[in-house]
């Protein structure tokens, strides 16, 4: 089965604001299907998704979108691609149904067309009882919906979402990444979903693409970048002064990674073949005593640590 051909691509781009840059010589692409572009606020996600869309030209570098050249063909590419933008973006004084059929028109839909989907998409993004109601009274839940409806309205090959659970409540940030979920897996839109939070890119995507400061830090299926050579594990410990720093300078040292958690437990990396083993060895040498010690599923957290928190 040959492979498929990336939908989104990235050739050594350049992204300054002033003496600042945004993005730094990226090189990148994004598959087919549910990809995470995840990093930090200020890596740089937002400016590259504007970029993509002709709102930002680079300094250097060029840019392909559906097998389509960003620097040529920017309108083509807007009629197909649907942009869900992190800030609010509604007009005041319209109901929902004539924003979002509004924006279909601005996509290049037939009016007739533009309402009639514009009722479907409302529908499908839970908003269909409230598609009368003007856009301003509604809450910020159901601002970010509104805003993924405007996004599909005209059936686009490709979204781009920004920050999508923005602002949500537990409830309604786990509706709508079951939409994104519906989206890639069953309706078959290709889309790129930009997030700082690790758990919703993990719940919605395959892949992942991780920036950091203007950079891509890795890359690649989520499955695989979860799987490196080496075990991951829940550590408790008791040491000698009752402080933990210098045990676990000695695990860096040996070339174990420490990460910790909110609770009173530190998740270590033990690359190679040691595993548990090289744990005790290390603990042992410093009259450590450990008093909790489990192997843990490695994480898109513990991915991210490693691709982040490198220098």
């Amino acid at each position: 089965m040959a492979e498929t051909a990336p939908v989104v691509t990235l050739d050594h781009v350049t992204v300054a604001y002033g003496r600042s840059r945004a993005l730094q010589d990226v090189t990148t692409t994004f598959a087919s299907g549910a990809v995470g572009l995840l990093g930090p606020n200020g890596a740089g996600k937002s400016t590259m998704i504007k970029a993509l869309l002709g709102f930002i030209v680079p300094e250097q570098g060029r840019m392909g979108i559906l097998g389509l050249d960003v620097a040529v063909s920017s309108l083509e590419i807007r009629a197909r691609v649907g942009y869900m933008p992190e800030s609010d973006a509604h007009i005041p004084g319209m109901n929902a149904v004539s924003f979002v059929a509004y924006c279909g028109e601005l996509a290049g839909l037939p009016r007739v067309d533009a309402m009639q989907r514009a009722h479907e998409v409302l529908f499908y993004v839970g908003l269909g009882e409230a598609r009368y109601r003007n856009v301003e009274t509604y809450s910020t839940g159901m601002k970010q919906r509104i805003k993924l409806a405007q996004a599909l309205v005209h059936d686009p090959d490709l979204l781009f979402l920004d920050e999508p659970t923005n602002g949500m409540d537990p409830k309604g940030r786990d509706e709508m990444l079951e939409l994104v979920r519906d989206l890639a897996y069953h309706k078959g839109v290709n889309l790129v979903l930009s997030s700082h939070v690790l758990p919703d890119v993990e719940y919605a995507c395959d892949e992942v693409v991780v920036m950091d400061k203007g950079r891509i830090a890795i890359a690649g299926p989520i499955a695989a970048l979860k799987q490196p050579r080496g075990r991951t594990y829940e550590l408790r410990v008791k040491t000698p002064t009752a402080d933990l720093e210098p045990f676990f300078e000695r695990l860096r040292a040996a070339g174990l990674e420490c990460h910790a958690t909110d609770e009173d437990v530190v998740r270590v990396f033990v690359p190679g073949e040691g595993g548990a083993r090289d744990v005790f060895a290390l603990a042992a040498a410093a009259h450590v005593q450990v008093r909790h010690l489990r192997a843990s599923v490695p994480t898109l957290e513990d991915v991210f640590a490693r691709a982040v928190g490198e220098e």
